[in-house]
């Protein structure tokens, strides 16, 4: 018990002590040791790599997720060590819904297929995301927060305990300038020499953690380099499942709503007989027969008039013959659109 309230009552004097010479610091009424160039450099590129590491680690969590409360409830689950439940992304969720609103409009529709096609692709795309995210923090966010966690923070409280050494240095400095008794110089120089070999020790372990900044810098960038290639890979492979969607949806639908450059507008006056098929009148077309073919354009086609339909190279239209056509032409549809095409231009499908 005698030892306790021993041990108790020097950390409250050297406390106290410690307290008394931080004020009298402030106040400019006493000087402090400083310490060499070389040692505040390695202090502050201490702090400038927790600054920016922890604004890195804020910043890309913000981009892998940017929901704020899904990062909250991460950081709970993480905290207390328990397993996060499934949680589809927002890619996912779309691919889903699309999915699911392709089956109801039916798959045998033209938007229902798309739809059903775009889901798919978004799933893909959800667990491509889901695979970067994944990569990213393996590799590159929990280095950082192990970083933080770890050697930031043992670097943090041997700083503070050399600061409690450097205010006893000081402090013993001070008591021995004061001393005007043989007997009590003799005490302020023996405290002075045992402050002054704890203040040295502390100074050398602060200075070797502080040095080892340097090799977390390349262990940051080895994360950073892990960290671009995922981004290239889920960028590339992003690109790729667009690319072949669009192509799927392209070769599946040659009726888009849209009219390529250069294609006339549809507006078809009454055709005569001279125009070497059935002459009909302004309100009703040309009769279009049940039997109709796809038809892959080979080249650039530009109109020579109104009855005839300008054509895209690789575009998909429908096709289909009337009786008294030339046997060089057909009729060509896309979408509302429709005229007289060359069969020279056409691959029919």
């Amino acid at each position: 018990m005698g030892d306790s309230f021993k041990k108790f009552g020097d950390q409250a004097s050297a406390f106290f002590s410690r307290a008394k010479q931080y004020t009298e610091e402030k106040l400019g009424n006493v000087e402090k040791t400083e310490f060499d160039a070389q040692f505040e450099n390695l202090v502050q590129r201490a702090e400038d790599t927790k600054h920016w590491t922890e604004r890195i680690l804020k910043q890309t969590e913000a981009v892998l997720q940017p929901n704020p409360t899904v990062r909250m409830e991460s950081y709970l689950y993480d905290t207390l060590d328990k397993k996060k439940p499934p949680r589809l992304t927002n890619l996912e969720n779309l691919g889903a819904n699309m999915t699911q609103a392709g089956s109801c409009y039916g798959p045998g529709t033209a938007y229902g297929s798309a739809l059903t096609k775009c889901g798919s692709m978004e799933k893909k795309l959800g667990d491509v995301e889901r695979e970067f995210v994944e990569k990213s923090v393996n590799h590159f966010l929990h280095p950082l927060k192990n970083f933080l966690e770890g050697d930031m923070k043992t670097i943090q409280k041997e700083k503070r305990t050399l600061l409690a050494k450097r205010l006893d240095l000081d402090a013993a400095k001070s008591k021995l300038r004061k001393a005007r008794s043989t007997e009590s110089t003799q005490k302020a120089e023996l405290e002075l020499r045992v402050a002054q070999a704890e203040f040295d020790r502390q100074t050398e372990i602060t200075k070797l953690l502080l040095e080892g900044v340097g090799s977390t810098h390349a262990s940051h960038l080895r994360g950073l380099q892990s960290f671009v290639e995922a981004q290239a890979m889920y960028y590339a492979q992003c690109q790729q499942y667009v690319a072949d969607l669009q192509k799927q949806l392209a070769s599946s639908d040659g009726s888009g709503s849209t009219s390529p450059a250069g294609a006339m507008p549809n507006i078809h006056p009454p055709y005569s007989n001279e125009s070497g098929f059935e002459a009909f009148n302004s309100s009703v077309p040309p009769a279009r027969p049940t039997s109709t073919r796809k038809a892959k354009v080979l080249y650039d086609y530009d109109a020579a008039d109104i009855k005839e339909l300008s054509l895209k190279a690789d575009e998909i239209i429908n096709v289909y013959s009337i009786p008294g056509l030339e046997s060089d032409w057909m009729m060509g549809e896309r979408g509302s659109q429709q005229g007289k095409v060359p069969v020279t231009y056409l691959e029919l499908l």
